[in-house]
This record gives C-alpha cells, structure tokens and sequence, in this order.
C-alpha cells in the first residue's frame, strides 16, 4: 500500500504460545468451549440468548464451556439462558486497554481454556476461533450472529465474513484447513525474534543485579 515505517510482526498471541508451551494442556482434552457474539463497553449487542443455547444444546455433544465477556457475565439473564441448558458458564475478565493494566492475563485465562478443550465454537468468527484452531481445537460457527448496536456496515458484517472465510463455517469444520488458516490470518510466518523486536523498537537490554 505504499506505506513506510511499519513491520509486520503477527498477533501477540504466537508470542504467548512461545511463552507458554505448556499452560493449560491436558493429556485428554474434552467437550466445547462456546463464545457469543459480545458487545463492549460502548455498544451492546442485540440477540436471543434463550434461542442460540437451544440451538447449542441441539448441535453440540458432551460438556459444554460457555464464555461470557464480562459485560454480558454481569447480566444475570443472560447466564441464566446458558445455565439453563445445564452448561458451565465463565468469562475471562476484561480485555484492558493500552492505558490500563486490566487483562494482562485475558489471554493467558482464554489459553487455558482453549487447550483443555476439544472443540470451540461461536455465532461469529472471530479471534477466539483463529485462537483455538491455532492450537488444535475443532472449529466451528454457527448459529444467530446477532447485531452490534450501531454496528458500522462499511465493515461488511457477516456477509463480509462468510465471503473471506467461507471455509470456517458451519457446524464440522476440517480441522487441518482452520489451522491452516489460523496460521495464516494471525501471522505465524512474521513472527519476530527478541532481537529483531528490540531493534524495530529501539528497546535497550537491562542487566539485572
């Protein structure tokens, strides 16, 4: 695009796998972790709940782990929908911002979870689901996306995500394409050394005493 001054470097999530090779895996690992579609602190989002647990309840097999954001946690209703259908519910806590130390461990927690399950779903692709195919879970997505408030259409919503990654949806996904594709879309080839880092960043090296 003609751009200067920027590097490619991939998601901060390859770093943690390197970081943390082990956190979270499991011998055996069983049922679905299931994350709906969520809002934000600005912008909620439009959906019945009751409905996309039915359709969870139909489609899925064994233990079923739904995580909430924290917001939607928070709303007794709203776990009630999933706790109704017999399913754990839990959420990672809050995601933090650049400014704020809050979820310095989200990924760290979502890891976790995502190695010591099978399979993970959601009503939308997104990054939970790039997420857990880059650590061997089956894929799956289906279900009511449901509908951000205000949610901008220049961004091409789920028909835009359907055209992109066609391959990602449904309810059996082949595996070895989602990972395949996780790879790809979280930018594995671009990872950067501790020593290509600290030269793009102009980080110094601190001795310890």
């Amino acid at each position: 695009m003609g751009r200067r001054g920027h590097y490619l470097i991939g998601a901060p999530w390859i770093y943690l796998l390197d970081l943390e090779p082990d956190l979270g895996a499991k011998a055996k690992r069983e049922g679905t972790i299931w994350y709906p579609f969520h809002g934000w602190e600005k912008h909620s989002v439009r959906g019945d709940h009751a409905r996309l647990a039915a359709e969870i309840k139909d489609v899925e097999s064994g233990r079923v782990t739904i995580c909430l954001y924290w917001l939607e946690f928070a709303n007794p209703d709203i776990r009630q929908a999933y706790e109704s259908q017999g399913f754990r519910v839990i959420s990672h806590g809050e995601r933090g911002s650049r400014w704020d130390g809050a979820g310095r461990d989200f990924l760290r927690k979502q890891l976790t979870q995502l190695r010591r399950h099978r399979r993970v779903a959601s009503n939308r692709l997104g990054s939970a689901v790039f997420y857990g195919a880059s650590v061997g879970c089956e894929v799956a997505v289906y279900g009511d996306p449901m509908q951000l408030e205000d949610e901008r259409p220049e961004y091409g919503g789920t028909a835009r995500r359907l055209r992109l990654w066609p391959e990602l949806h449904g309810v059996r996904v082949d595996p070895e394409l989602a990972g395949q594709t996780a790879r790809r879309e979280l930018g594995f080839d671009y990872q950067a050394t501790p020593e290509e880092l600290r030269r793009m960043f102009g980080w110094e090296r601190v001795r310890c005493a």
